[in-house]
């Protein structure tokens, strides 16, 4: 092992000996590919680990996972590096992004995908059979990120609840680098503690998930100006009132910075975004919309009926890598003095460096805890409150020191915990699992990784 610029590098022979083992890449703090291979998504999140795996089958995993465990170097593991995590260095990183084979089962409505899939990509091949998986807003997200992180999705899940519980197997390699294949029938703590849990007990390489029949929606997006925000939030509670399952609704506040960029129409501007969906008919989606309807003229409107393959449509995310930092919290209630003080918050917003605060309705099926349920604690929400603010560090640090701000606001009305996939970088393990589930994630850590190898890039869990 040798020291490059405060960092432990294997040895060179030892590397070049992984290097050949693997059908992959490796790459050093001197290669020239090293800064594209171990950057993410989320640009403010630049690791730097020893080593970096490009991984491109399950046996490169392995081969990965055994060296990190033969000259002890930490593992952490990365698809699309979308959330932020604590920064590293002096690790291993096993990243999965090239692994993305997809297969549809049209007739068991199943699809198994590799860890490195994205959400676009099984959307798209699983509307060939006129089904789709539970999956977030975002085209660009891993899906195997996304569903074991829980798996709030804003589309299917208060009609068919988290999709990490709708998983029916994992794939994985364990920290004495075996690869299994877990379920409910197979090692079923494993199975339960992976589905939440992610990265804390190995590297997933592929899942089986769960798919439904859905091939439209009536969706899209609602523009409002600042002077009508107020009128927005007001109206928010009245279109949840009487919502079923198949309708899902939120509200984004957006300060659009003045960048060419951005459409000339919302440049530099603070607007209200309504983003709605639902699944059953068109007349009954705007009988629901109404009280939005109600507030004047949009700046902007794209709610049609839509095939499900635009789902993307409908919240806008942004497609490139970007520096970004967020923080939120979980609502169980939005009683009439919290819709006040989610106003006061948009008056402390604007003109803020915070560049976007969701307000998204939950409930539904994502309440339900079915048999075997996996290890999400804030079922109870019916509120995901969550802020992002985009930039250099020194704009991000005054962004999130006001989403801390007007989170506090919300205080009286918060649940105890947050859900994982909306965690942000100084989020504590024990915000996002009970305390009974901790302990048992805690044993199952114990059995699995007792060392904690496993401790980079996610929220770690340590050993018992």
């Amino acid at each position: 092992m040798t020291e490059n610029q405060g960092r432990t590098v294997p040895a060179e022979a030892d590397v070049t000996e992984l290097d050949d083992m693997i059908t992959g890449s490796v790459f050093t703090p001197d290669d020239a590919g090293y800064p594209a291979a171990a950057a993410g998504f989320n640009l403010l999140s630049q690791h730097r680990p020893s080593l970096v795996v490009a991984a491109s089958t399950a046996d490169d995993v392995q081969a990965a996972v055994a060296f990190a465990a033969a000259h002890d170097l930490p593992v952490g593991v990365m698809a699309t590096g979308h959330q932020p995590f604590p920064l590293a260095d002096g690790f291993l990183l096993i990243t999965t992004g090239d692994m993305n084979a997809i297969e549809i089962d049209a007739d068991r409505s199943v699809a198994r995908v590799e860890a490195g899939a994205r959400v676009a990509d099984i959307v798209e091949l699983a509307q060939t059979a006129g089904l789709a998986p539970l999956h977030g807003s975002s085209p660009t997200v891993g899906i195997a990120g996304f569903t074991l992180g829980g798996g709030m999705s804003p589309f299917l899940g208060r009609t068919h609840g988290w999709a990490a519980d709708h998983i029916l197997s994992i794939d994985v390699v364990t920290p004495d680098g075996v690869l299994r294949r877990v379920s409910a029938e197979t090692e079923p703590e494993l199975f339960w503690g992976l589905r939440g849990g992610r990265s804390n007990f190995g590297v997933v390489t592929g899942l089986e998930i769960e798919l439904f029949p859905v091939t439209s929606f009536y969706g899209g997006g609602i523009y409002y100006p600042a002077g009508d925000v107020e009128a927005v939030l007001r109206a928010f509670p009245e279109v949840l009132r009487n919502a079923p399952d198949g309708f899902t609704c939120s509200v984004m506040l957006l300060n659009f910075p003045p960048v060419p960029e951005v459409p000339e129409l919302l440049r530099g501007r603070f607007l209200a975004h309504v983003r709605v969906v639902h699944l059953g008919s068109d007349e009954e989606a705007e009988k629901l919309i109404a009280p939005f309807r109600a507030i004047g003229p949009a700046v902007a409107d794209t709610v049609e009926r839509r095939p499900y393959s635009e789902f993307a449509a409908v919240h806008t995310d942004p497609v490139d890598p970007m520096p970004y930092e967020e923080h939120g919290t979980a609502l169980t209630d939005l009683p009439t003095e919290a819709v006040d003080r989610l106003v006061e918050n948009a008056r402390l917003m604007a003109g803020s460096p915070v560049t976007a605060l969701e307000i998204r309705h939950l409930g539904g099926e994502l309440a339900n805890r079915p048999s075997g349920a996996s290890p999400i604690a804030a079922r109870d929400a019916v509120i995901n409150v969550w802020g992002i603010t985009l930039g250099p560090p020194e704009a991000v640090d005054a962004g999130i020191s006001v989403l801390r701000e007007m989170t506090e606001r919300l205080e009286p009305w918060a649940t105890e915990h947050i859900h994982t996939n909306f965690a942000g970088r100084d989020n504590r393990v024990e915000q996002l699992f009970t305390t009974a589930d901790l302990d048992r994630l805690r044993r199952l850590k114990q059995q699995y990784d007792p060392r904690n190898l496993f401790r980079v890039n996610n929220h770690n869990i340590t050993p018992e």
